[in-house]
């Protein structure tokens, strides 16, 4: 796949503190990559760096064989942003933002065809404070949208929004990748990466400790596990029993069930010895690793972590 964005070897400071310590990562077009991490990672410092919103320290990017710090002007044609903290004057109408923006380019999109395409039709006399949360950012991507880029950076573009706004604001995302334009997505919503991304890269403490697709992610050194959920009843010494079996390497209560990980043959032992017992689960499920599993195995940090 053509590389649009190319990321080598990134470093950023802010006094004594390492923001990015050592970034690497390609974008391939019409791609959506998700960037995840705890707070604090390096997330949005990368993507402003890839902007050309800040300045590295050390390292390279291109895109599109475009230096954003030597060839800004090349690069504010090709990429469209929506950062995490977007706002506009208050009185401000939907309209007059987009009209304004389109000035800034010497080809911009068509005004009235953004409005549609982002279900704006109704709001587009609105003043932005009059909007609602999800209609501000519908407007953001418009915005991002109106140079008519091939890239879009959008930093935790589903932040605040209700389950609804997020999902309507996901179409828009997988709209605006089947237009053709490329998506670099920061988000500490697993779910959100899971449906829209096509890769993933997680970044904790400066660095990429972890890349791939979902799939990929979720199997490497994934042990089988399951769920157990014992019968009323239930002779005592069954949770040591399960322990002492050798294809077993965990048991961890669950809610009042156990889980269970061990090796390709966990399953079957598990069930051949209650059946010795003569003991039949009153619950019995196969578990497979989450993203949300693998983001915790490589930054040490739960989603409360993540997104605080």
């Amino acid at each position: 796949m053509e590389p649009v964005i190319t990321v080598q070897h990134l470093r950023k400071t802010f006094g004594a503190t390492v923001a990015v310590q050592d970034v690497s990562l390609t974008v391939g077009r019409g791609e959506i990559v998700g960037v995840l991490g705890p707070n604090g990672a390096g997330k949005t410092t990368t993507v402003e760096i890839v902007a050309g919103l800040t300045p590295p320290d050390a390292g390279r990017v291109e895109i599109l064989g475009h230096d954003p710090q030597r060839d800004p002007a090349a690069v504010r044609q090709l990429v469209g942003i929506q950062l995490q903290e977007s706002r506009l004057p208050a009185r401000i109408r939907v309209e007059e933002a987009l009209r304004l923006y389109a000035s800034f380019y010497p080809d911009p999109a068509d005004v009235d065809e953004l409005i549609t395409l982002l279900g704006l039709e109704d709001k587009r006399r609105t003043a932005f404070d009059d909007l609602s949360g999800g209609q501000q950012q519908r407007l953001s991507i418009a915005l991002a949208l109106v140079g008519r880029p091939q890239v879009v950076v959008l930093d935790e573009l589903t932040t605040g929004l209700d389950p609804r706004g997020r999902r309507e604001t996901w179409a828009l995302v997988e709209r605006v990748r089947d237009s053709g334009v490329t998506v670099l997505l920061v988000t500490h919503f697993m779910d959100e990466a899971e449906h829209l991304c096509d890769r993933v890269v997680v970044i904790d403490s400066g660095r990429v400790v972890a890349e791939g697709t979902t799939a990929e992610l979720t199997a490497a050194d994934a042990e089988p596990s399951l769920r157990l959920r014992l019968p009323v009843g239930a002779p005592a010494g069954l949770e040591d029993l399960l322990r002492s079996l050798p294809e077993v390497s965990a048991v961890v209560g669950d809610d009042g069930a156990l889980r269970i990980r061990g090796d390709r043959r966990v399953l079957p032992a598990v069930v051949a010895a209650l059946d010795e017992r003569g003991v039949v689960p009153a619950e019995l499920s196969t578990l497979t690793r989450s993203l949300e599993d693998v983001f915790v195995d490589v930054t040490g940090s739960n989603l409360e972590e993540a997104a605080a």
